[in-house]
């Protein structure tokens, strides 16, 4: 399969849209024993940032589900993979 094509996922929401995100890295975490993504599609916040977004995914499955991210350990685990590739840029 086209590697680049594995960057980009398309969602439909419930109302019937269709949005384009790519994929800007996967991670597994040992502490919360789960597979995350962290993807984009390319808008940016007031202040000019591209916003990204942060979900699960179970990687067993042949197609992309994404869940919730549920708790504030979760968030705590990817705010600082985010602040440790932010710093590693810098």
């Amino acid at each position: 399969m086209n590697e680049e094509k594995n960057r980009y996922f398309t969602v439909t929401d419930k109302s019937g849209k269709t949005c384009e995100y790519e994929i800007l890295f996967t991670f597994d975490s040992e502490e919360t024993k789960k597979s995350y993504i962290v993807f984009t599609d390319n808008s940016l916040d007031e202040e000019g940032n591209v916003i990204t977004y942060a979900a699960t995914y179970d990687k067993k499955k042949e197609t992309l589900e994404l869940q919730d991210i549920e708790t504030d350990e979760e968030w705590n685990v990817i705010e600082n993979l985010l602040s440790s590739i932010e710093e590693a840029s810098e």
